[in-house]
């Protein structure tokens, strides 16, 4: 279900290519969504070399997936940062993975400040690690939430923990 990759993305993948070797497993595009398959190793450099030298300055969105029960996927986690080049208005879906037991990826904080909080929402919901973060802790839920409730092995109905949550009143609130 991919549709022809414009020129402009073909050549900058073809840049990406040459510049990482191994790097880029895959470059596809569907709905318009132009999209960069990383190899996790190298994904901070590849993310690093399309922010300082192809211009992709913003980074839109940072999230998450747990493909545990897809039959097609062999890695248990997606990653993808959607970044955006604001002169030349195009857009890239650049996706990696982790992997159990310890899925860990570079933190791109460093590149942008903006993923601070978006890492630590994915820390928080799927237990994915970010190296070199500069606060990786919990963001949404109290710290003594033990678990991550988007993983697919996670109970639907949460494992009770609802009841140890404080209750605030509009009035505290």
């Amino acid at each position: 279900m991919s549709e022809e990759i414009p020129p402009v993305i073909q050549a900058l993948a073809e840049a990406v290519s040459a510049e990482f070797p191994g790097g880029l497993l895959a470059t596809t595009s569907f709905r318009g969504n132009h999209r960069f398959h990383v190899c996790p190793k190298q994904s901070y450099a590849v993310l690093k070399y399309l922010q300082t030298r192809a211009g992709f300055a913003m980074l839109v969105e940072l999230s998450a997936a747990d493909y545990l029960q897809y039959p097609d996927k062999e890695d248990r986690y997606g990653i993808w940062y959607c970044l955006l080049d604001v002169d030349n208005g195009r857009r890239l879906i650049v996706k990696t993975t982790a992997n159990d037991p310890d899925p860990k990826v570079d933190s791109v904080v460093d590149l942008w400040e903006g993923a601070n909080w978006m890492e630590r929402e994915v820390y928080d919901m799927y237990g994915i690690e970010f190296r070199h973060h500069p606060d990786l802790r919990r963001i949404l839920l109290p710290d003594e939430f033990v678990g991550y409730p988007l993983r697919r092995d996670y109970p639907m109905r949460g494992k009770g923990e609802r009841h140890n949550f404080p209750v605030l009143t509009r009035a505290e609130g």
